[in-house]
């Protein structure tokens, strides 16, 4: 192995830890939640198929789903709005 290929993963892995977002910051744990939200659609949408799983379970946690997604997108579009009008001010 090079020994500029391992220099740059090492240098790779340590900025990526510095950027992730940790669970104790809003945004860590807004992410967290939704992670949880989504997830636990997922296992209720799969022993809905796999078992005589509750249909009223499972439309309320995939309602649930959708609700997070949406405010997920919602949030990001915000952020790219707020991006492209930074862009845009006069220097």
């Amino acid at each position: 192995m090079d020994i500029s290929t391992t220099i740059a993963h090492r240098a790779y892995e340590a900025a990526k830890l510095g950027t992730s977002p940790s669970a104790d910051t809003p945004v860590g744990r807004a992410a967290q939640q939704f992670a949880d939200v989504v997830a636990m659609g997922e296992q209720v949408a799969m022993q809905s198929m796999t078992s005589n799983g509750d249909p009223h379970k499972l439309v309320e946690a995939l309602t649930q789903s959708e609700l997070a997604v949406q405010t997920a997108v919602s949030a990001r579009d915000k952020v790219v709005e707020a991006y492209q009008e930074i862009l845009r001010m006069p220097v």
